[in-house]
């Protein structure tokens, strides 16, 4: 089964660690909008550009999105 794009990056959660995904996923964490079952980079790209001004560049996202489909092979 696979894991929507929140559970991977819930993986990635570390508040000790200033790395850009570490940092994305602690915010993503306590962002209750967040779409937590969503698996389509266009949905989130969106929704990431809309509405969490805690994510500094979208290059970040890409980064995690890359790191999402690697994980899934």
């Amino acid at each position: 089964m696979y894991k929507s794009f929140y559970e991977y990056l819930m993986t990635q959660r570390n508040p000790n660690s200033y790395e850009s995904v570490a940092e994305f996923a602690n915010n993503a964490f306590y962002d209750q909008s967040f779409p937590k079952q969503e698996t389509s980079f266009d949905r989130l790209s969106k929704y990431l550009e809309e509405n969490a001004s805690y994510l500094p560049s979208m290059t970040i996202f890409d980064e995690a999105w890359s790191m999402y489909l690697a994980s899934m092979s």
